[in-house]
């Protein structure tokens, strides 16, 4: 291989390569200038493209967040894609239910970070479960086992069959726009059958739920079917404040009815009916012998059994006004329309 007097490759050998030379790139120098601009070009979009990727996406991890019971998958799929992350808040730890963490997507400089906030709780009371009537259920009989309640901010759900009784996982949206209740319904299975396999228990992962029941809506109250509950009714005392009431669409696997007023906002009585056993631990009827088949397990609470299954009747009252007298009348009614309605042999 020669070279002419302007440095050029002779072309006798095939060496020379037309198109560079009409690019002006008629030397080595100039060409492996050339070669060099190219390789820090490649280098510069392969790290831009690193760069995105991890601030658009979580592909270099981690795989989970929130002492691995927040799956950054399932986070992502319910927030958005974007980085993965998690802090603990408290001295405990969030499997054991003794510590909670805020589980963040972030797309790193481009901001529009979202979160949730996941616990894990051990409810007793049945009135911290039913604090949304217009809230959408799903039960484990629609949901191969799967089953909770859901809003646009948060979600709770049960752990799998064969763990903990009245054990839920809670997933509440830090934002002011959620989620959504089946994004945020499905993140809380999803930690719920992750804490399962932690605790090495349950018959199996649950998948995520897909039969949610429509939202309820407020409307004013029919005192002649309380709560849409035929025969259960409230007299109309004259000068009493006009009553509105709101209900879950479905009974399983809790039915529950807000009772307020707009004349006392801070005022308000809920009826619920728990009828997933998993919601609350078996508790030992107290002394006092209840009404009927019911017994008395703690203060507003009765529980007894529908086709063999463990149901709780709770009524909770909220405010400095009374809105429904607290009376055998009404528990009687209570009993007999909401066992009704869910299917139960008779109470009373």
């Amino acid at each position: 291989m020669t070279t002419d007097r302007h440095g050029r490759v002779d072309g006798t050998d095939g060496g020379t390569d037309p198109a560079l030379d009409r690019r002006g790139f008629t030397t080595w120098p100039l060409r492996l200038r050339a070669a060099v601009a190219v390789t820090v070009a490649a280098a510069v979009a392969a790290g831009a493209g690193a760069f995105l990727a991890d601030n658009l996406s979580n592909t270099f991890g981690p795989d989970s967040v929130c002492e691995g019971a927040v799956s950054a998958d399932a986070l992502t799929g319910a927030l958005g894609s974007g980085k993965a992350a998690g802090r603990e808040y408290g001295d405990g730890h969030l499997p054991a239910g003794t510590a909670f963490c805020r589980a963040t997507v972030s797309r790193g400089i481009f901001g529009n970070d979202r979160s949730v906030t996941v616990e894990l709780r051990r409810t007793t009371d049945l009135s911290l479960l039913a604090d949304d009537p217009t809230a959408r259920l799903f039960a484990a009989s629609a949901n191969s086992g799967a089953a909770g309640a859901a809003s646009d901010h948060r979600a709770w759900a049960l752990l799998p069959e064969g763990c903990d009784n009245s054990t839920q996982v809670v997933v509440s949206s830090d934002g002011d726009e959620g989620p959504g209740a089946r994004e945020l319904a499905g993140l809380s299975v999803a930690v719920a059958n992750r804490i399962a396999t932690q605790r090495s228990c349950g018959t199996a992962p649950l998948p995520a739920p897909h039969d949610l029941s429509a939202p309820g809506a407020e409307h004013a109250l029919d005192r002649n079917a309380v709560c849409g509950l035929p025969g259960f009714t409230l007299p109309d005392a004259p000068g009493s404040p006009a009553l509105r009431e709101a209900a879950t669409t479905a009974t399983d696997p809790l039915w529950t009815c807000r009772v307020d007023t707009a004349a006392s906002p801070r005022s308000s009585v809920a009826f619920t009916i728990g009828t997933e056993p998993r919601l609350l631990a078996a508790d030992a009827p107290t002394n006092d012998p209840g009404l009927g088949r019911a017994r008395w397990v703690q203060r507003d609470e009765m529980m007894t059994t529908c086709q063999g299954r463990p149901v709780h009747f709770r009524l909770s009252w909220k405010g400095p006004q009374k809105l429904i007298p607290d009376s055998d009348e009404i528990w009687k009614q209570f009993l007999t329309a909401g066992g009704r309605a869910i299917g139960c042999e008779p109470i009373l």
